[in-house]
């Protein structure tokens, strides 16, 4: 790739991510009173990093079974109230549970 070319994208999503931060902070000058609208704009950052996050989970380990067994044993634990860390560990010990099940089988 050429370094216009790369310029040019660097360009074009510093104006996008900059667009996407400035449109609200203008458009939405007065205080926002509808409760439907808040409550709605409170969950759509949580919407949008699972909409990113959850499909590269689920193609991860290369079988969506084991992926599928990392990702609930990491809902159920992060739903629990442990940490990143213990999420983590305990998440790629069921993936490893998951993957030698199925050698097993």
């Amino acid at each position: 790739m050429s370094w216009t070319t790369y310029l040019m994208y660097l360009a074009v999503m510093a104006g996008v991510t900059y667009l996407i931060r400035m449109l609200p902070l203008t458009v939405f000058r007065k205080e926002i009173k509808s409760v439907f609208i808040k409550s709605f704009l409170h969950y759509v950052p949580y919407a949008v990093l699972a909409a990113m996050t959850i499909p590269g989970v689920l193609e991860s380990t290369g079988d969506i079974r084991t992926a599928a067994a990392g990702l609930i044993a990491a809902v159920i634990m992060a739903w629990r109230g442990h940490g990143l860390l213990t999420v983590a560990i305990v998440a790629c010990a069921a993936v490893a549970a998951a993957q030698g099940l199925l050698l097993l089988i």
